[in-house]
């Protein structure tokens, strides 16, 4: 059975989840609107250069679930995805969706993002497999801590082949990965129908230069 892949920000979505979170945060005065506005840009100016330092990036982006009630936070993200993400979901997603499903593809979204922020936006694009940072919760409550494996750069090919483990029949070869971002090149490498979607300058040179497909879904 062939899996179709998608990365979430910037593919499926026309902005960056995590930082849009961020920027809500900030908005909503949850976080201290200067410093951690600074942070979040300073974090995400190293993702888009492919030089993130996640052990750092998770801690600081996950604080702010420990330093609130889950059910606050919960409130505050059904917000968010209603006014700042669910009218960017790019135009074309439903119509790739739909092609794949009719070809009897399984649908998985591979994601570096943190399930808290991700979960309902996959929901509302309409897809149901998913793996992204597991957030860890003890006893009611966000510790700000991830468990297991990130889903990030190499972290997305062991959590695929460990998902493939578990529903067996599938295979890298005959998978399909769609994403903007140099970041995911090591599963694009892996995959035997990568897809550049929307993608970034380096991403997009060696896409052309592989004669790899390229896409908009905008």
């Amino acid at each position: 059975m062939t899996v179709a892949i998608f990365d979430l920000d910037h593919t499926l979505i026309d902005t960056d989840s995590d930082h849009a979170w961020g920027e809500f945060l900030v908005q909503k005065k949850v976080v201290d609107p200067i410093s951690f506005k600074e942070a979040n840009d300073y974090f995400y100016e190293q993702y888009c250069r492919g030089e993130l330092n996640l052990e750092e990036y998770l801690a600081f982006s996950l604080k702010p679930l420990a330093d609130n009630d889950a059910e606050t936070m919960h409130k505050l993200r059904e917000e968010f995805v209603e006014t700042r993400i669910r009218s960017l979901i790019k135009p074309k997603v439903p119509e790739l969706l739909e092609k794949h499903r009719n070809q009897g593809h399984t649908l998985l979204v591979i994601t570096a993002t943190n399930e808290f922020v991700v979960n309902p936006i996959i929901d509302a694009i309409g897809i149901n497999e998913r793996l992204a940072i597991n957030v860890e919760m003890i006893d009611g409550r966000y510790t700000g801590n991830y468990t297991g494996i990130p889903t990030f750069r190499e972290g997305k090919i062991t959590r695929f082949l460990e998902w493939m483990e578990e529903n067996p029949g599938h295979s890298l070869e005959d998978s399909w990965f769609y994403s903007d971002s140099m970041n995911d090149l090591p599963l694009l490498e892996k995959v035997g129908n990568p897809v550049a979607v929307d993608a970034d300058d380096k991403l997009k040179a060696i896409a052309q230069e592989r004669g790899w497909l390229s896409v908009s879904l905008k």
